[in-house]
C-alpha cells in the first residue's frame, strides 16, 4: 500500500531472523552458555528456545529460527554472536509508519485452520489481513497463484486440460493518505486518547486518519508476546479502539449545521440580535432543574458572535423557534442513517434514539451538539464539507482514482458561505477561541466544540474537546480533531498547530 505520493505504507520486507545451527553449538556447557546469552540479550525465554530445539526436524546441520528481529542488527553485532548462532532472513509484512497507521491499515496474521476452510486457496504458511485495510483489501493485496490440471501422455505432452485458473497478480493500492500528514497528526496527539481526520474538501480524499493511543502493528505481524499484548489490553485508554470510526456527541462544532438550517428556514438571519442575560437560561419552570449554560456573558448576540463565542443559549432559543419539524427536516437532508462507502466499519450517524424528540429540552440540547446525537469523526467531517462546497456534501474516499461523489444542495450556497465567513473570526479575532492558530499569511476558519459527559446538572463531567478547521482561502483542506477528557489530556486546539502548519505550507 502506497500513500498519495508513492511512499510505502505497507510492504513485504526481509526481516533478520535469529536462529541456531544445533550441530555447531559446541559442548553441552558451551551450548548452554550460548543459549542463555541470546535468551537474555534478545528477550527469548529459555523455554521457547528449548521447545524450538526439541522439534523433530531440528537436528544436525540445520537452521532453527528462534525469533524474527524487529530492528536490524549490524554486521559487527552479527560477527560477535556465539558459535552456532546465526542470522537468516524471512519475508513478512512491514509497516514503516508503525503506530501512526495501525488503526487505518490494520495488520496481517498467520492463517488458521478456519481461514483455510473458508478460503481453500490459502496454505498454512500464508498470512491474512486481520483488521483495517489489510482485511478489507486482502484479496487484491494477496493475488493468487495460477492452477492447471491436465492429462499428459508418456512424453509429458498435454493431451487434455481439465481445469485452468489464471494467475491473479497482487496489486499495489495507492491511497489518498498523505504519509507525512499522517505521521505529524499522530505525533501531535502524544499518546493521549484523541483522533484527527483531514480531507481534501473538493474531492473527499482523506489525507490523514489517526487514532491515539495506538499499538505497534509490526509486533502483531512478528508475534507479539503475551506480556506486550496484556499491556495493551490493560491500558484504560483503549489503544485498539479506532477513534475516527467510533461515534461521539459532536459538541459545539455541530452549531454550524444548526446555523445553516436556521438560515435556510429564515429563523436565523445574519443581522438579528438576541438579548441574552446571564450564563444560564431555561424556557420556563417546566424545565425543572435543567438549564442551558454558556461560558461568555454577552448581552447582545448575533449569529457571528454565537458561533465565535459558541453560545449555547442562542442556539437553544433558535432551535425552539424553528420547532422540531423544521429542524429535523433540515437534519434529514444530511447523511444521518447512511452507510459511508469506505472499507472501514463505521456505524451510521443518528439524530436521536427515537424518531421524535421526547422533549423541548432534547431539541434545544441537540441544537448545540449534545442530546442524543452520535456521529463518528469521519462522518462529522463529511457533513461539514457542505461549508466548502456551496452547500453540497462530498463523500470521503481512501483510494486514488475514484470519481467524486456528491450529495447536492443539502444547504444553500448562501448558508454555507455565511457560516464559513463567520468562522474566520474565531481565528483572526484576539477574542476568538482559535486565535492561537492565527497566521496572517493564510485564511483559516474554525469552530471549537465541547461535549460534556456528566451524571447530573451542576457537576463537572468529562469533556471531549473538538476543533473543526477549514482552509477558507484556497479550500484545499479541512480537518476535525477530537481530544477525549480534555481537562486531563488537553484541548483539541492545543493539538492542532503542527498539522495545521504542515497543511498550510503543503496544500
Amino acid at each position: 500500500m502506497l500513500d498519495r505520493n508513492g511512499k510505502k505504507l505497507a510492504e513485504n520486507y526481509d526481516y533478520q531472523q535469529l536462529g541456531v545451527n544445533p550441530s555447531k553449538l559446541g559442548t553441552d556447557t558451551q551450548k548452554q552458555e550460548s543459549l542463555e546469552l541470546i535468551s537474555e540479550k534478545y528477550d527469548i525465554s529459555m523455554a521457547v528456545i528449548e521447545d524450538k530445539l526439541a522439534q523433530k526436524w531440528a537436528k544436525g546441520d540445520t537452521f532453527v529460527p528462534l525469533k524474527t528481529l524487529e530492528t536490524t542488527i549490524s554486521h559487527l553485532e552479527i560477527a560477535d554472536l556465539p558459535t552456532g548462532v546465526l542470522i537468516g532472513y524471512t519475508n513478512k509484512r512491514h509497516y514503516p509508519l508503525g503506530e501512526a497507521t495501525a488503526h487505518l491499515l490494520g495488520y496481517v496474521g498467520k492463517v488458521t485452520a478456519e481461514d483455510i476452510k473458508d478460503k481453500p486457496y490459502l496454505t498454512e504458511n500464508d498470512s491474512i489481513g486481520r483488521s483495517g485495510l489489510e482485511a478489507a483489501y486482502d484479496a487484491q493485496l494477496r493475488g493468487r497463484d495460477g492452477v492447471s490440471i491436465v492429462i499428459v501422455d508418456e512424453k509429458k505432452r498435454t493431451k487434455q486440460t481439465l481445469l485452468k485458473k489464471e494467475k491473479v497478480d497482487a496489486v499495489d493500492l495507492k491511497l489518498t493518505i498523505d504519509g507525512q500528514a499522517q505521521q505529524i497528526a499522530f505525533d501531535s496527539l502524544k499518546g493521549k486518547p484523541a483522533t484527527i481526520v483531514v480531507s481534501e474538501p473538493k474531492t473527499g480524499q482523506l489525507l490523514a486518519a489517526v487514532s491515539s493511543p495506538s499499538f505497534d502493528p509490526n509486533k502483531m505481524v512478528l508475534g507479539i508476546s503475551e506480556k506486550e499484548y496484556q499491556t495493551y489490553a490493560d491500558n484504560e485508554d483503549l489503544p485498539f479502539m479506532t477513534r475516527f470510526t467510533n461515534r461521539y456527541a459532536p459538541g459545539s462544532t455541530f452549531k454550524t449545521i444548526t446555523a445553516a438550517i436556521g438560515l435556510d428556514s429564515g429563523d436565523i438571519t445574519s443581522t438579528e440580535t438576541l438579548q441574552i442575560n446571564g450564563l444560564k437560561w431555561q424556557k420556563d419552570a417546566s424545565w425543572g432543574g435543567f438549564w442551558t449554560t454558556r461560558v461568555k456573558d454577552t448581552p447582545n448576540v448575533d449569529l457571528k458572535k454565537a458561533l465565535v463565542y459558541s453560545d449555547n443559549i442562542y442556539f437553544a432559543q433558535k432551535a425552539l423557534g424553528m420547532g422540531e419539524n423544521t429542524f429535523r427536516n433540515g437534519l434529514n437532508r444530511f447523511i444521518f442513517g447512511e452507510k459511508l462507502d469506505l472499507p472501514l466499519v463505521i456505524e451510521s450517524a443518528s439524530i436521536s434514539n427515537e424518531e421524535k424528540f421526547c422533549s423541548e429540552i432534547l431539541l434545544a440540547d441537540t441544537a448545540y451538539g449534545q442530546g442524543e446525537l452520535m456521529i463518528a469523526p469521519i462522518t462529522q467531517l463529511t457533513m461539514y464539507s457542505v461549508f466548502m462546497n456551496d452547500g453540497s456534501i462530498v463523500y470521503p474516499q481512501l483510494l486514488q482514482g475514484k470519481e467524486v461523489k456528491l450529495k447536492k444542495e443539502v444547504i444553500s450556497e448562501h448558508a454555507a458561505k455565511t457560516v464559513l465567513t463567520d468562522l474566520i473570526d474565531s481565528v483572526v479575532s484576539p477574542d476568538g477561541y482559535v486565535y492561537s492558530l492565527y497566521n496572517p499569511n493564510y485564511t483559516l476558519a474554525a469552530k471549537t466544540g465541547t461535549a460534556e459527559i456528566k451524571e447530573k446538572q451542576d457537576t463537572l463531567g468529562k469533556e471531549n474537546s473538538f476543533l473543526l478547521f477549514f482552509d477558507a482561502q484556497n479550500q484545499r483542506f479541512m480537518g476535525l480533531i477530537l481530544s477525549e477528557n480534555a481537562r486531563e489530556n488537553g484541548t483539541a486546539v492545543e493539538k492542532a498547530a503542527s498539522i495545521v502548519d504542515y497543511l498550510e505550507e503543503t496544500y
